[in-house]
């Protein structure tokens, strides 16, 4: 009789795939520092943010996309929700796509390389787009007409000016990193996922679409633009196939498949007795 065994042992190829946990975590590190130190490049190009600024925003009544004073009206009607809006703008972008990493890491070794790979890309040609077209948000652009909510409201992580923020590069808005890093979860977890609920992943991008938006620190444009930048990097760096949820089952046929035919037990010869014995 033939065993499979469906525990610890068939979890070995998945484990063994796994990359080094250090190795990983100071890729993710230097990369993040790259990007971080790439981004300050284009923080003193104050007079080329705003023309670009000026440009985007009239590309935008071109093609005759919603105004984005729409969706930040409805946060402007309550207090609670502004503030909120703000918060998930400031606390929830990061620390979820490093929780995606880390899950993918520990259950999904396969999906966390891919995942991996296409954020890098994705990352690495934002800071492209940051460096090539720097770009003040539409809540610093006069025309627009927006409310800086994060300074009005609270919180926020960008400082009063945008030439002494030392924090962070106020005219990176090209593309959205908030939208592309959130859909690339969403996608990560409905790849590597089998659930029937999966697909509410969907949520979480578009959560924070409705919020970069909203808090006027992005254009419509730089969602579109990150969203065609991860369209076309999901499909140069392809998913691995889902794992089969009934693999045991699978290994133990194909292991019997593989065994000989038993021949069926021959029939026992007659006992012939002579007369002679009568």
């Amino acid at each position: 009789m033939i065993r499979t065994r469906t525990g610890p042992a068939a979890r070995k190829p998945e484990a063994s795939a796994r990359p080094p946990l250090v190795r990983e975590l100071l890729l993710v590190a230097g990369l993040f520092l790259v990007y971080k130190l790439g981004r300050q490049a284009a923080t003193r190009r104050t007079g080329e943010a705003f023309r670009n600024a000026d440009r985007v925003w009239d590309w935008e009544r071109a093609l005759h996309l919603p105004g984005e004073g729409s969706v930040q009206g409805v946060l402007l009607d309550s207090g609670t929700l502004v503030h909120l809006a703000n918060t998930y703008y400031a606390t929830v972008h990061f620390p979820a796509t490093v929780l995606f990493l880390g899950w993918l890491y520990w259950r999904r070794p396969g999906h966390y390389l891919w995942a991996r790979r296409v954020l890098s890309v994705l990352t690495g040609a934002a800071l492209a787009l940051h460096l090539l077209m720097p770009l003040a948000p539409p809540r610093l652009l006069a025309a627009s007409g927006l409310v800086d909510t994060g300074q009005v409201y609270g919180p926020t992580v960008y400082g009063e000016s945008p030439g002494t923020d030392a924090l962070a590069n106020q005219f990176a808005a090209m593309p959205s990193l908030h939208v592309g890093w959130a859909l690339m979860v969403a996608v990560g977890l409905i790849a590597a996922t089998r659930s029937r609920w999966r697909w509410l992943w969907l949520l979480h991008p578009l959560l924070t679409l409705l919020v970069v938006i909203g808090t006027a620190n992005h254009y419509w444009l730089d969602a579109l633009v990150a969203v065609a930048l991860l369209t076309g990097t999901v499909t140069v760096i392809r998913a691995p196939r889902p794992r089969s949820p009934r693999r045991g089952s699978l290994v133990a046929r194909s292991a019997a498949a593989q065994l000989p035919p038993v021949s069926p037990a021959a029939p026992a010869a007659p006992v012939v007795t002579s007369g002679a014995g009568r």
